[in-house]
């Protein structure tokens, strides 16, 4: 039997051994990711198998995925004992399980990852960190489960992520970026910092019509000044959301809900446009032009 090499592969293995233990034997949420690495680890690869995670105060990177040193056997996953959220904890060493379960037998030496590791999903920043991202959202937040916690069709309060977040015990930004990937709403995420916008990413429907922010090779786009963003500044609430009129953030009215992160520095601009009664682009593209377009921008091609 080969062995399956994509993220989604890998974790759908581990969510099926997950669904059919008996769950008076643990709790399936939130994905209990160290024990899971260790013991699957030794049973799937006994000799090479994950043999210690533990936290330790790093300053240049979050998480870690190491060789053992000469003389012993296995690996190890170091996360950054510092980052003071279980949720980033918790997401941080399953991406490093994802790098170990991928990619440790092309990179021997293991990888070093950083903050922007974790948060960005798009494979433009880098194809080995978009894995291991894939890896851990798969594991950590199957979707058949994210599906009955939010309809697809529903637009979710922050309230409603947030509840997502601690029941997967992951950070409020993973959950959002789990959901825009089922949605079926026209829903964009901007992540920004000091009024410029870093990176987006928005939903498959929103794509199709067109609403998209174009971030990678370009100019730094700045926020809109009548954004709840800006015009909120540094007084705003950890949670907030505000109705705009056409000409804001897109053409169309949005509602914009607003998330201020102190441990990222960042801005997160979850934005919930009206559904149209047609997604297409332009009447001269067909399908397959709109799903290039879409895979480019998400740095699929």
């Amino acid at each position: 039997m080969s062995v399956p090499q994509t993220p989604e592969h890998w974790a759908n293995i581990l969510t099926k051994i997950l669904d059919v233990m008996p769950v008076q034997d643990y709790q399936r949420f939130p994905v209990d990711v160290i024990e899971l690495a260790k013991q699957y680890s030794a049973q799937r690869f006994p000799g090479d198998q994950i043999s210690l995670v533990k936290g330790a105060a790093l300053d240049d990177f979050e998480g870690a995925l190491y060789k053992a040193p000469a003389g012993k056997e296995g690996w190890g996953i170091i996360y950054n004992s510092d980052l003071g959220s279980v949720g980033r904890i918790n997401f941080t060493v399953a991406h490093e399980f994802g790098h170990y379960l991928l990619h440790r037998e092309k990179f021997p030496n293991g990888f070093e990852c950083n903050e922007d590791d974790m948060l960005r999903w798009d494979s433009e920043y880098g194809r080995i960190e978009n894995e291991a991202n894939r890896f851990a959202a798969n594991l950590l937040m199957p979707l058949n489960d994210f599906r009955q916690q939010i309809d697809p069709r529903i637009k979710p309060t922050l309230e409603m992520l947030s509840d997502c977040a601690n029941r997967y015990s992951v950070s409020l930004i993973a959950v959002t970026l789990r959901w825009l990937e089922y949605t079926e709403c026209r829903s964009v995420l901007v992540v920004s910092r000091d009024g410029f916008i870093l990176w987006s990413r928005s939903s498959e429907r929103a794509l199709r019509s067109g609403v998209y922010f174009r971030t990678s090779g370009s100019a730094p786009l700045p926020v809109p000044n009548n954004s709840f963003a800006v015009s909120a500044g540094s007084s705003l609430a950890s949670k907030s959301s505000i109705s705009h009129e056409g000409g804001v953030w897109f053409k169309d009215k949005c509602v914009e809900l607003a998330l201020i992160s102190a441990q990222y520095d960042l801005v997160f601009s979850l934005i919930h446009l009206e559904n149209q009664q047609t997604d297409d682009v332009g009447d001269n593209e067909d399908e397959e032009d709109i799903s290039h377009r879409i895979n480019r921008l998400h740095g699929l091609e």
